[in-house]
């Protein structure tokens, strides 16, 4: 066994041993514990800080891009903002145990589904140091133990708040490897967890396209995952233009590099105001990609090619297309699209509910902007990641998606003839 292997089998039987302990927790205890590791991450804001600064240094001298560098940084704001989401999650309701359903069969048998948490799992992401926290807080408050195995580029970062967690469910009474970190940035240690089956039971990674990639091709543990946040603002006829260009700025240029950003615009050819419209991104500082029609609305427009219908930009660039009413709208996003987050903006309620309908993507939205495509947005207090697949759970996946369920019959004696 090598030297990788050997370390995640070493965690995921201590994890399996935490989870085990977990089952018989109190609900108040696990948000105690998570109220107590928000206070940790509080007090320790000069420790994290001063190591998401080294990894920031680090990552500058790599030459990270503007997004990934975007993506590393915490300042006081960003911690406080990661410790109220710690918070968030401790005051949710507890899943575990929820009857999901419940029926009597003739011969008197009650048929229970309840809420059970998913087991161990394992989380690999990249650059986010605060999913260090979420992804922690989540897999406590339902029930799970956690092997977290974040990006070299935020080694420094993941550590400073791992220790502040642990402090937290330590302090709680909770067994201390319920959550932990891999501390190694060999890349090998990624592949010992995705060859993890019987140790780890879910894998999910929050990453680049490169990260996700690799998972799907080499686990062997279950995974839930997307690869791409290629989301599309479309502009209807009826769009009231104010509105338009709120929601097609603030998507694209609110924070570039996030899942959520807007990627495509689509502007149906009978809108009153596409000049407007894309001159606010320009303004904004967005580079626009268009194509032939879009070309003629302003100067400064570059000519889109091909490739640009299919990018997650991640940076301050959009593709924007001029499309002939929502049904070709929902063709060129069926074509390009995700499934991760499209929107439509419009006055008229039949053509939003039809674009509602038809969508096939993890979440559709009307008259808002993409970049609300996040679990705190959506009451979830946090999220491991958006789901664009089909299985077990889709769109942000919080507590209730880290939880499956399991069939309990209650009877009298009865017994089958």
């Amino acid at each position: 066994m090598t030297e990788s292997a050997q370390l995640i089998t070493d965690m995921g039987r201590k994890a399996r041993a935490a989870f085990t302990m977990l089952a018989g927790v109190s609900d108040a205890q696990k948000s105690e514990a998570l109220t107590a590791a928000a206070r940790h991450l509080r007090a320790s804001q000069a420790t994290i800080l001063a190591a998401n600064q080294r990894d920031m240094e680090s990552a500058r001298e790599r030459g990270l891009s503007d997004a990934m560098l975007d993506r590393l940084m915490i300042d006081e704001g960003r911690l406080e903002a990661i410790a109220a989401a710690v918070e968030n999650v401790a005051n949710l309701p507890d899943p575990v145990g929820q009857i999901i359903d419940r029926s009597e069969r003739p011969n008197g048998l009650v048929m229970e589904r309840i809420r059970v948490p998913l087991g161990v799992i394992g989380i690999i992401y990249e650059s986010r140091p605060n999913v260090t926290a979420d992804a922690a807080a989540l897999a406590l408050r339902s029930g799970n133990a956690v092997i977290l195995r974040g990006g070299s580029e935020a080694i420094e970062s993941n550590r400073a708040i791992f220790d502040a967690m642990t402090a937290g469910v330590v302090e709680a009474g909770l067994a201390e490897h319920a959550i932990q970190l891999v501390q190694t940035t060999d890349r090998a240690a990624v592949g010992a967890m995705l060859k993890a089956s019987g140790l780890i039971d879910i894998i999910i990674p929050r990453g680049g396209k490169s990260l996700v990639k690799r998972v799907q091709d080499e686990a062997s543990v279950p995974i839930l995952a997307h690869l791409d946040g290629i989301n599309h603002t479309y502009i209807g006829k009826d769009a009231d233009p104010d509105k338009a260009i709120a929601i097609a700025v603030n998507a694209k240029m609110r924070r570039t590099g996030v899942c959520g950003a807007m990627e495509t615009l689509l502007i149906d050819q009978d809108y009153r105001a596409p000049g407007a419209l894309v001159r606010a991104l320009i303004d904004a500082g967005c580079e626009v990609r268009g194509d032939d029609a879009v070309l003629e609305l302003d100067e400064r427009i570059v000519s889109a090619e091909a490739a640009d219908w299919d990018t997650e930009y991640l940076a301050p660039i959009v593709a924007v297309a001029m499309v002939n009413g929502v049904d070709q709208a929902l063709e060129h996003i069926a074509d390009h699209g995700s499934h991760h987050t499209d929107v439509i903006v419009t006055e008229d309620t039949a053509i939003a509910e039809k674009f509602i309908q038809r969508a096939d993507s993890a979440i559709v939205m009307h008259n808002a902007s993409s970049q609300f495509a996040d679990g705190g947005e959506f009451g979830l207090g946090a999220e491991i990641g958006i789901s664009t697949g089909r299985m077990h759970a889709r769109g942000p996946v919080a507590l209730e998606g880290l939880t499956t369920y399991k069939w309990v019959v209650r009877g009298t004696g009865q017994v089958r003839p």
